[in-house]
């Protein structure tokens, strides 16, 4: 007895149920292990499913205060758990403050710090967190915009190029799209390697390692010494001078035109969206960062003096990132170093904070 044919519309029926079918179960398989390599690392030196540190602070609740938190690695802790990040200490460091000021609602302070990130990024930062509905935003950033060509090669090969003139986020389609990060290409692909194992060696860039932080021994601090003598040989050195009573008055920044720019900008977005804005110093690295942080104090003074929605607090004296026991390879900070930051931020942060 011959088998009956099925007709050709329903055997292209079934074919697309088939490719569907496993297009789906693909897709869930991937997004499942990909759910899981962000449980497994978003702790210790990664980001969760939304592509920030620590965990998911979901919805925000009625009275609830939110703090963004925006820079590069310096701001995401790197090297760090999260729990070791100043972000997280200042959100300890409100909650104990505002208890004992016996104000009752919420304050959360959320880490959109992100390595390679600079102040170009912030404005994009900001649009992709809008959801987070923040009401206070830090902007946190200066090394990463120190010696930046104005126009890169869009053929560049260097990731280091690539990372600071395409927000580190925005390489993943996926979260342009969506707002979910994934983390598991990013395990995979040996030039995004970034954030979880710091491999960026590209033409005059300094490769950092954030294993450093965590080590003791004498190889360790070999190589954290070579990082600080390679920063110093590309932006120079800190001289001890007292750069705190010089009063830069060149409003259009000069040589960091576009660094300034930038910072204005993000400031006039946050105001812009009912947010208001503190802009940070960083401890300084070297005279070319105190020239760059001259030009930003003065442009901050020269746009916004008298506008109680934003502050500028300068913490260039407040470390010696030459001191190992505070900054463990000349630039990022240990968990001591990033207490010393939030407690310096602390009192600003709560003078902003609504009084309730």
């Amino acid at each position: 007895m011959a088998r009956e044919r099925l007709p050709w519309k329903r055997k292209l029926a079934y074919i697309a149920v088939v490719v569907v079918g496993v297009f789906v179960f693909t897709t869930a398989a991937v997004l499942a292990l990909d759910i899981y390599v962000h449980h497994r690392v978003q702790y210790s030196g990664g980001v969760n499913v939304w592509g920030y540190r620590g965990a998911v602070v979901g919805a925000k609740k009625a009275n609830e205060t939110r703090v963004l938190a925006l820079g590069g690695s310096t701001t995401f802790g790197y090297g760090l758990p999260w729990n070791q990040s100043w972000p997280y200490y200042l959100n300890e460091k409100i909650g104990v403050s505002r208890r004992a000021q016996g104000y009752g609602t919420p304050v959360s302070v959320v880490n959109l710090g992100i390595p390679a990130d600079t102040a170009r990024t912030f404005v994009s930062t900001l649009r992709d967190y809008a959801y987070l509905h923040g009401d206070i935003a830090i902007f946190y950033e200066g090394y990463n915009d120190l010696g930046l060509v104005a126009n890169p090669p869009r053929n560049s090969t260097n990731p280091a190029v690539f990372f600071h003139y395409l927000a580190w986020r925005h390489q993943s389609p996926i979260f342009r799209w969506t707002g979910y990060f994934p983390i598991f290409p990013l395990v995979l692909t040996e030039k995004a390697s970034l954030l979880l194992h710091g491999r960026i060696d590209g033409e005059g860039e300094v490769a950092f390692r954030p294993d450093l932080a965590a080590r003791a021994t004498a190889a360790a601090m070999k190589s954290a010494a070579q990082i600080g003598v390679n920063l110093e040989r590309r932006l120079g050195t800190l001289t001890d001078v007292n750069v705190e009573e010089s009063q830069a008055t060149d409003a259009g920044c000069g040589r960091w035109m576009d660094y300034c720019g930038a910072v204005a900008e993000a400031v006039e977005y946050a105001l812009a969206h009912g947010q208001r804005a503190i802009v940070v110093t960083q401890p300084y690295l070297s005279d070319l960062h105190v020239q760059q942080q001259r030009a930003l104090a003065s442009m901050l003074t020269q746009r916004f003096a008298g506008d109680d929605r934003v502050r500028y607090v300068n913490l260039g004296r407040l470390l010696d990132l030459t001191d190992p026991t505070i900054a463990y390879d000349g630039l990022h900070l240990v968990p001591a170093g990033n207490m010393h930051v939030a407690d310096a931020l602390l009192p600003d942060v709560l003078e902003m904070l609504p009084r309730r």
